[in-house]
């Protein structure tokens, strides 16, 4: 699977039951292991954690870089696959791009994650 295949997790709670309230559809099991590969990589729970803690909970790449130790480049990739799953929205401003973490995209997540 390509990173282009990556599913939107804007609303994965409208599809999945928790995963031990019931057994899960073929379709859905697909729909949330794309929605949890975009988050299991060190450097995007990272990514999350520090938009998410920086002031306005909105973050520029150049703030990201330092921090993570990575290049601009990279950090960028990770960014746009975070963006493309449903996790962050991206707004240009003049020649930057900042970053914000979706409202209820995490707790989506948490909610197939445990019991009801």
């Amino acid at each position: 699977m390509t990173l282009m295949e990556l599913l939107p997790v804007r609303d994965v709670t409208a599809c999945c039951s928790p995963l031990t309230g019931e057994a899960m559809s073929q379709d859905n099991a697909v729909s949330l292991a794309s929605s949890l590969r975009a988050l299991a990589d060190p450097a995007r729970l990272r990514i999350i954690s520090m938009v998410a803690a920086h002031e306005d909970a909105e973050a520029c790449v150049c703030d990201l870089t330092e921090p993570l130790e990575l290049q601009q480049s990279t950090v960028s990739h990770h960014l746009k696959i975070l963006v493309d799953a449903g996790y962050l929205t991206r707004s240009k401003r003049g020649t930057w791009a900042y970053y914000k973490l979706v409202p209820g995209a995490l707790d989506g997540v948490a909610a197939l994650l445990t019991t009801v």
